[in-house]
């Protein structure tokens, strides 16, 4: 008997976790946080007690209770005994914390299966990450009960990686990756042959970025093989088609930063190779500098090694990586604790905020809202800011937003809205779905199930928790 059951993504956009069972094969599709749920009940400064383990995650229903999943060391603190792993493995669609970051809590035992870039992009945020119980993906630090017992080295889980069309088995499962163009690189999605036939998990994908040609490659494959149930990303299935894409966001943010005679600064997911390469380029053309952090320095250097993205070296030419103020704010080496910082130090393109004020027009800052503290030293009037990101889709980003906001009417920064979605839209997804033509269709990661409730394949309402016989 093969079965689905949908403990996240239900109703909701991300924190997809997807169990299927086939003849006594158990496998996670995807096992990631969710944002909307634990907002419910965290913030910044109210959060989930490492003390407790996993049991404030457990109370508040941010993770299912289910046997033979969970680490050892996270159980004990709940007074639970240790339990032998009852999951084959888990596949991994990308990188993003959505689908990611709770294999934190899995099992040591449990394999993860991901593509190549996919682990790259994992090992970068570890290595400039704050280490905490939610992010502890590549490997984990155990939490024994008492201090004394502290002292453990950090158990590095085991992964499995592949390219394209590379099928693998776990258990009586064969699984077929291909790729598909998402706003990360390394996305895949998913065509698992059961025992009663096929099964298409899309993870997350769109028709329109800068490689169209790759989902296309995962329909085509989808289609191909019949299959006899098709599980379906929705984020945006109540957005028309636009005329949003990346080439867009080159040509509107250039034309910006032309009109714009004072310093630039830009804003977007450093995980999105594209948008990268999309702000490199403009800055070449335009006659600046890119100025990075150290932690996207971590990003870059990975993808730099990955020939099929064709990405530069964070010491490129045209690069300048920032140098933030720290403890003295002298600038002096000590200061920094960080290893990633640390490890880079000796880099021969590093750029102060003073340095960067002297002459503003020459540069392009990439800048994260979380370090606006830094533009008291970079002084950046009568300057120009393209937020190439999502707009708030929430009270607490609303919240965020104005903030933003704030600083920029303080520094009379011009504020620009450029980005392309890393999802499809809902006109596109549907015209994939009825190309696959799968018999029965699960949506998940959208808030709108029933706009799928019109297409001719037959649609499953899931409900969390609910197992769902194919």
């Amino acid at each position: 008997m093969v079965s689905l059951t949908f403990y996240g993504g239900v109703k909701e956009i991300g924190g997809n976790k997807i169990l299927l069972e086939d003849n006594g094969t158990k496998i996670f599709l995807d096992f990631g946080m969710s944002f909307g749920k634990r907002a419910k009940f965290f913030e910044e400064f109210l959060m989930p007690r490492t003390a407790n383990g996993i049991g404030d995650f457990l109370a508040m229903g941010l993770i299912p209770d289910i046997k033979g999943v969970y680490r050892e060391d996270l159980l004990k603190h709940l007074g639970r005994k240790p339990e032998e792993p009852e999951i084959d493995g888990v596949i991994l669609s990308h990188a993003h914390a959505d689908h990611a970051n709770y294999i934190s809590f899995l099992h040591r035992d449990i394999p993860i299966h991901c593509g190549e870039t996919c682990k790259a992009i994992l090992d970068a945020v570890e290595e400039q990450a704050q280490r905490n119980i939610e992010n502890e993906v590549i490997n984990f630090k155990p939490r024994p009960l008492f201090r004394q017992d502290y002292r453990k080295p950090p158990i590095e889980r085991t992964f499995n990686t592949f390219r394209t069309g590379q099928k693998f088995k776990i258990g009586s499962l064969e699984i077929e990756p291909v790729h598909v163009d998402h706003s990360v690189p390394g996305a895949y999605g998913f065509i698992i042959y059961t025992s009663s036939g096929p099964i298409v998990y899309t993870g997350d994908l769109r028709l329109h970025g800068q490689h169209s040609e790759m989902t296309m490659d995962f329909v085509n494959k989808a289609k191909e093989v019949k299959p006899i149930a098709m599980i379906t990303e929705g984020t945006r299935i109540d957005v028309k088609k636009t005329d949003e894409s990346e080439p867009k966001v080159f040509a509107d943010s250039k034309r910006e930063i032309l009109k714009n005679k004072g310093l630039s600064i830009v804003d977007f997911n450093f995980k999105d190779i594209d948008r990268f390469k999309t702000f490199y380029k403009i800055a070449e053309e335009v006659g600046k500098k890119l100025v990075i952090s150290f932690k996207h320095a971590c990003f870059l250097e990975r993808y730099h090694l990955d020939k099929k993205l064709n990405a530069p070296d964070s010491t490129d030419k045209n690069i300048m990586i920032f140098k933030p103020k720290r403890m003295t704010g002298t600038y002096d080496d000590s200061d920094y604790s960080d290893k990633y910082i640390k490890d880079r130090l000796g880099y021969p393109n590093l750029i102060t905020a003073e340095e960067i004020a002297k002459n503003p027009s020459e540069y392009m800052v990439i800048l994260n809202f979380w370090y606006f503290n830094t533009l008291v030293d970079i002084k950046p009037e009568n300057s120009l800011y393209i937020h190439s990101l999502s707009e708030p889709f929430s009270e607490e980003t609303e919240i965020s937003y104005k903030r933003m906001q704030n600083w920029l009417k303080y520094f009379n920064l011009k504020l620009v809205q450029s980005h392309c979605s890393g999802h499809i839209n809902g006109e596109d997804i549907k015209e994939l779905i009825n190309i696959i033509n799968p018999r029965t269709l699960y949506p998940v990661h959208t808030e709108h199930p029933g706009m799928f409730r019109d297409l001719s394949a037959k649609v499953r309402m899931v409900k969390e928790g609910k197992m769902y016989r194919i």
